[in-house]
C-alpha cells in the first residue's frame, strides 16, 4: 500500500475516490453477469448449429459415403467463394455476425452426371454453411470472454484492493485528525492554565508590593 498524506485534502481525495469505486462496482458486476448470460446463450446456439450439421449428414449418410470416392465426387467441387459477415455489440462489445455464404461449383457435365451429385452438392453447401455459421460463434464467445476477463479482473481490484484499501485509508486520516485535534484541544487548554497562573502571579507580585 503506498504512502498516504495525513492531511484533510488527501482526506477528500480518499473520500471522492470512495465514491466513484462504489459507483462503478455496480455497473461492472452487471456487465460480468450480462456477458456470462449472453456466452452461455451463443455456446448454446453454437452447440444447436453443430447439431443440425450432424443431423443434416445422418440425413444424407448414404451420400456421404459417396463423397469419400473421389471418382464419383470429385474433391473440391464446392469451394466457399465469399462469406457475408455483419457486426453486432453485446455489452459493448463488438462482434462478427453470419449473415451467410457464397458458394462456387466446379465443372460437370450436367448431362452425364447423375441428378443425386447436384442434390449431394446442396447438402454439402448447407453442411459448410452450418460450419461456417459454428466458426463465426465461436469467434463472438472468444471475444466476449476476453471483455469477460478483463471486467472480472476490474470487478476484483475494485471490490478486494481498491475499496477495502480506499476505507483503510479514510480510517487513517480520520483517527490521526481526530488525534490532532484531541491534541490542539489538550494544548489549548494547557496554555490557557499557564496564561492564567502567569497573571494571578504577576497580580501577586502587584499586590505585595508597598
Amino acid at each position: 500500500m503506498a504512502k498516504i498524506k495525513l492531511t484533510k485534502n488527501e482526506l477528500k481525495v480518499q473520500k471522492d475516490a470512495l465514491k466513484m469505486y462504489q459507483r462503478y462496482l455496480p455497473t461492472l458486476t452487471l456487465k460480468k453477469q450480462q456477458l456470462q448470460s449472453e456466452i452461455r446463450a451463443i455456446e448454446a446456439n453454437a452447440k444447436a448449429v453443430r447439431q443440425q450439421k450432424t443431423a443434416l449428414e445422418k440425413e444424407f449418410e448414404q451420400w456421404i459415403a459417396v463423397f469419400s470416392e473421389a471418382e464419383a465426387f470429385p474433391e473440391g467441387i464446392i469451394t466457399v467463394a465469399n462469406i457475408r459477415k455483419g457486426t453486432g455489440n453485446i455489452a459493448g462489445v463488438t462482434i462478427p455476425t453470419y449473415e451467410g455464404a457464397d458458394f462456387s461449383r466446379g465443372d460437370y457435365d450436367l448431362y452425364e452426371t447423375p441428378l443425386w451429385v447436384d442434390l449431394a452438392a446442396n447438402h454439402m453447401e448447407k453442411a459448410m454453411e452450418l460450419d461456417l455459421e459454428a466458426e463465426v460463434l465461436d469467434e463472438q464467445v472468444r471475444l466476449l470472454q476476453k471483455e469477460l476477463l478483463t471486467t472480472s479482473q476490474r470487478v476484483n481490484l475494485f471490490e478486494k484492493v481498491k475499496i477495502p484499501e480506499t476505507k483503510e485509508n479514510i480510517r487513517k486520516i480520520s483517527i490521526y485528525m481526530a488525534d490532532q485535534q484531541v491534541s490542539a484541544v489538550v494544548r489549548s487548554k494547557i496554555s490557557k492554565k499557564k496564561i492564567g497562573q502567569a497573571n494571578e502571579a504577576a497580580a501577586g507580585r502587584e499586590v505585595a508590593v508597598p
